[in-house]
Formats: structure tokens, sequence, C-alpha cells
């Protein structure tokens, strides 16, 4: 009586070959779907590594524009430098030269007198000598006249004699001839003579 139960029971219950057929078959869409959707994904890292080479190239185009523009920009100063200097080379002594003009027509006044005495000669020179200074100290150009006993200053003076005397050894004892500085930069040095070591 027992076997036809067993029997009944495994007709009514669906076998394990039955089971994995049926589950199978629910996979095969699902297996059929992903390979479909396998050269799309292909596709997909395509695309983007074109998308990125695309945005690649304009950057590049873009940084060469910069470079260019950067160079036109460097060459411009360039040539706006190398005009600047050129005028500063060619006018220079502009305003030198316009300083000195009212000396030169003081000297051209002085000599057109022709009956000037000695005393008025020596006031008009006097005054042509104050107008020289003033235009060489409005462009800076300063007269090196040490005094007695300042210490020699190889950079400024030039010894030309060494005479023995009381005072230290290495000091001026006298300016033969007055040295001069253009902008802080030696334009001639003094002439003097210096004392002797003892």
């Amino acid at each position: 009586m027992s076997e036809p139960t067993e029997n009944k029971d495994s007709a009514a219950a669906p076998s394990a070959a039955d089971h994995l057929a049926s589950h199978m078959a629910g996979m095969a869409p699902a297996a059929e779907a992903a390979a479909a959707a396998e050269p799309a994904a292909a596709l997909d890292p395509l695309a983007t590594a074109q998308a990125e080479v695309a945005a690649l190239q304009a950057k590049v185009t873009e940084l060469q524009d910069q470079y260019i523009r950067g160079q036109a920009e460097v060459q411009n100063a360039r040539r706006r430098a190398d005009d600047e200097v050129s005028k500063a080379r060619k006018f220079a002594l502009e305003s030198f030269a316009d300083s000195l003009l009212p000396v030169l027509d003081s000297l051209e006044a002085g000599l057109a007198v022709q009956t000037a005495t000695p005393e008025q000669i020596r006031e008009g020179a006097e005054a042509t000598l104050r107008q020289l200074k003033s235009a060489m100290e409005r462009n800076k150009i300063v007269a090196i006249d040490p005094a007695a006993g300042a210490k020699f200053d190889p950079a400024q003076h030039q010894a030309i004699s060494v005479v023995p005397a009381e005072q230290e050894a290495n000091t001026v004892v006298t300016v033969l001839q007055k040295g001069y500085l253009i902008a802080e930069r030696v334009l001639r040095p003094a002439l003097v003579t210096v004392t002797a070591p003892k």
C-alpha cells in the first residue's frame, strides 16, 4: 500500500531535472541579452577614448595659441625696449646740452663787448662759471675736491706724487686738478699729492 503513495507523491512533485531545466530556460534570455549588450559596452570605452582625444586636441590647440600670443608679446616688449634704449642713447645729452646753452650765451655776450674793463671781464667770467657749475649740478656732475688731510681714496683720487709731510701717511696734501663724478660714477679722478709713509 505504501508503494502507490510514493508514486503519487513523485507524480505530484516536480523532479530535480524538471526544476533544473526550468531554471536554465529562464537564464537563456538573460544570457542572450548580456551577449547583445557586450558590443555596446565595447563601443562605450571607444567613444570615451575618442571624446578624451578630442578634448586633448582642443587643449593642445588652445596652448599653441597661448604660446604664439606669448611669443608675440615678448617680441613686442623687446622691440619697445630696444626703441626706448635707442631714444635714450640718441637724446641722452639733450638735458645737459639745454643746461649749457645759457653758458654759451653768456660767453658770446661777454666776447661781444669790445670795451670791457678787466674787472667787467672777471665779473662776467665768474657769472658764467656759476652758470656752468649750476648746469653741471642739475645733471648730477659733482666735483671731487678733497681737503688737505683727507684720506686718500684710490677709487676717486689719482696720486701724482708722494711727498714727505707731518700728516698721517696716505692723506691728501694738495689737489692739483679736481675730479668729477657723474651720477655717483667717477668721470675723472682728482689729481693729488699724498703723504709718504713714515
